[in-house]
């Protein structure tokens, strides 16, 4: 009863108008913001933040063993969730340090909050022990940043920066707070109830004249496509999508980051397109005479050679950034808009169809193009990565979600692994973030909790940039599991210098420790697997296993990602073999 009593009596301190110091002002606006996890490393200037941290229980600080790590982190736990996420870091060097996560969120439109601490405001421009420019750093890669030189800004500015990252199209904003703003008091008034910004106004809705024009054009269409990216995921359209696909009966080709927004098994499902795309999903938008674009930014490794692309149909385009729409490709009807509040509204004008003659020729390619895959599988050594991610698949029974590093084991899983579940794929995809994978998979699963399954699948380059925050796995416990296509290669680097560089190896074998034993030594249980007959097996006891693991699969060190679009080239001139 006397703890009752005295966490009510907190409780009612804590909303009570008062004085307080910049720190504690923070605090407040983070819990009245819901924030419950931040990813983050202490230093000097956020010392004072730190000596408070104890008074606030519902925010849990995971202490990471590398800033960039924590901005992954927040990142991770945002795209699973579509929340914001959390990251912090000092002055100097640990706000640098975040700048490759920043970057990678602003690229993949993930919401995160980035917060830094500075040094004092009389130092600031004198070159003061671990100042950096921060904001002038992150000005390119984030959505908006400040520097707060007010305490009595804070309440503002923080509610300003969540709105900013989580609103229109989701990315990172940055605030950097001096040593002396934690330190200074103010009365706080309480956390502000609504910001309103001039000029910051997402458009949402659509405009209704150009979605009808839309359905004109769909409902008119013979050989239609769907081209569905991350914009989808964030704006949780997967119920509009599949109502669309279905009544309409179009097929649906996913970019990197949208694969786990239509399940993979459906058969409208054609999978990914592009440099390593299905062949059939690629002559499925070269023969589409509408082209349906919805939450994807046209990238080049979709489009190959733009001069080729989708150069014999109609393009509508919808996104929530106006700035996407005719960046890249020419557009015929654009809707700026967010996904899911556009297709509720499209749906409704859009006929009921059939285009059987249409999906019998994808069916076509898509036969040709499974009997390639047949192949190369039976080609293959006694452990091909093909067969781990498709393993991984059937074992998991797509209740898991999966986080990826980056290279040639990314587009594995992309070819390969059967998303079920929606959002079940966290991956690098603009920046292209080698060190990605492990990181983004802690936040994920702090995110999702103990129910779902969370697996990064690495290469052993990829590992090896962040693979000491296995210690914060172990610390925190972190329930997270770790695949390593170990080929003892920069994989998809080699694969490059092979097919386009005359096959000279500069660079790219690298060594790497024992990772089962350095799993051990952290406390990690880990298993190493060398033949195919341990894979499944091997899998379901690392997913059994009460705490994170990790699996060192030795694959062959010359397999490579096929079918492969060269740089610069047509989607249609992929090539299947070196």
């Amino acid at each position: 009863m006397a703890t009752t009593t005295s966490t009510q009596q907190q409780a009612d301190v804590r909303f009570t108008q008062r004085e307080l110091d910049g720190a504690r002002i923070l605090c407040e606006c983070l819990i009245a913001e819901g924030v419950q996890i931040i990813f983050g490393y202490p230093g000097g200037v956020l010392l004072p933040l730190y000596h408070v941290f104890s008074e606030y229980p519902e925010i849990r600080h995971i202490l990471v063993r590398h800033e960039q790590a924590a901005a992954h982190a927040a990142d991770g736990y945002a795209r699973a969730t579509n929340k914001v996420g959390v990251c912090m870091g000092t002055s100097g060097p640990g706000a640098t340090n975040l700048v490759t996560g920043i970057a990678t969120a602003m690229m993949d439109s993930a919401p995160v909050v980035a917060l830094t601490g500075q040094v004092t405001r009389s130092l600031i421009g004198r070159d003061a022990f671990q100042e950096t420019d921060i904001t002038g750093i992150t000005l390119p890669i984030t959505k908006h940043n400040w520097l707060v030189m007010d305490t009595a800004d804070l309440a503002t500015t923080i509610k300003k920066a969540f709105h900013i990252a989580g609103t229109g199209r989701p990315g990172p904003v940055l605030v950097d707070i001096p040593k002396d703003v934690f330190t200074s008091k103010t009365y706080f008034s309480g956390y502000p109830a609504e910001v309103k910004m001039r000029g910051y106004n997402p458009t949402v809705f659509g405009h209704a004249r150009q979605i009808k024009q839309a359905a004109k054009l769909i409902n008119e269409a013979q050989r239609p496509v769907l081209l569905v990216g991350h914009g989808v995921t964030t704006s949780e359209a997967y119920n509009e999508l599949m109502e669309l696909a279905e009544r309409a009966e179009i097929p649906v080709i996913s970019t990197l980051q949208g694969l786990s927004s239509f399940p993979t098994a459906h058969p409208l499902s054609l999978g990914m397109p592009g440099m390593h795309g299905n062949l059939h999903a690629n002559h499925a938008i070269n023969e589409s005479d509408v082209l349906i674009a919805m939450g994807m930014r046209f990238d080049d490794r979709v489009t190959g050679n733009l001069k080729s692309f989708a150069r014999n149909c109609k393009i509508i385009h919808i996104d929530i950034d106006p700035a996407e729409i005719g960046k890249n490709v020419p557009v015929h009807i654009p809707i700026v808009g967010d996904v899911k509040k556009v297709l509720q509204v499209l749906n409704l004008h859009v006929n009921a169809a059939k285009h059987t003659e249409w999906l019998e020729k994808i069916t076509h390619w898509r036969g040709k193009d499974a009997a390639r895959r047949e192949n190369e599988m039976a080609r293959l050594g006694v452990l091909p990565p093909q067969f781990i991610i498709k393993t991984l698949g059937e074992v998991l029974g797509g209740e898991a979600v999966i986080t990826t590093d980056v290279g040639q084991h990314q587009m594995y899983v992309a070819q390969h692994f059967n998303f079920r579940k929606a959002n079940s794929l966290i991956s690098s995809g603009g920046l292209g973030t080698m060190g990605f994978g492990l990181p983004s998979a802690m936040g994920a699963k702090m995110a999702l909790g103990e129910n779902v399954p969370v697996w990064t699948v690495t290469g052993d380059g990829g590992f090896q940039m962040n693979m000491q925050e296995l210690a914060t796995c172990v610390q925190e416990k972190i329930n997270v599991k770790i695949a390593i296509l170990n080929n003892g290669v920069l994989g998809m680097i080699r694969q490059w210098q092979q097919v386009f560089y005359d096959g000279r190896y500069h660079s790219t074998p690298i060594t790497g420790p024992d990772f089962v034993k350095l799993a051990e030594a952290f406390g990690v249980r880990a298993w190493r697997v060398t033949h195919r007959d341990e894979v499944a097996r091997t899998i379901q006891e690392a997913n059994d296993w009460d705490g994170p693991a990790l699996i060192d699969f030795i694959i062959p060190q010359g397999e490579n990602v096929f079918p492969m679009v060269p740089p610069g080239g047509s989607n249609l001139d992929a090539i299947t073999e070196a």
